[in-house]
């Protein structure tokens, strides 16, 4: 068995709560070796939306700007 097969039967045997600490650790090793371990990622149609109108609306200077906290942004978002 090799070492790749030897890590994903051990993957699988992990609860769902627990990958956050595999992939943190797949992170710092690819980081370290120099290497792009990172998945393909292809953005799906709202979220290319989203990006365009996040563009536009720096472009333009458009939108909500908020000054506060972090505390103070929540409290806002949760009232509404």
């Amino acid at each position: 068995m090799s070492y790749q097969e030897i890590a994903k039967n051990m993957i699988d045997r992990l609860p769902d709560d627990k990958m956050i600490f595999v992939i943190n650790m797949l992170e710092g090793l690819g980081e370290m070796s120099g290497l792009d371990i990172y998945p393909d990622f292809n953005p799906n149609a709202t979220t290319i939306a989203a990006m365009a109108e996040t563009d536009e609306m720096i472009r333009t200077g458009s939108g909500q700007h908020f000054e506060g906290s972090t505390e103070d942004l929540f409290f806002q978002i949760l009232e509404e």
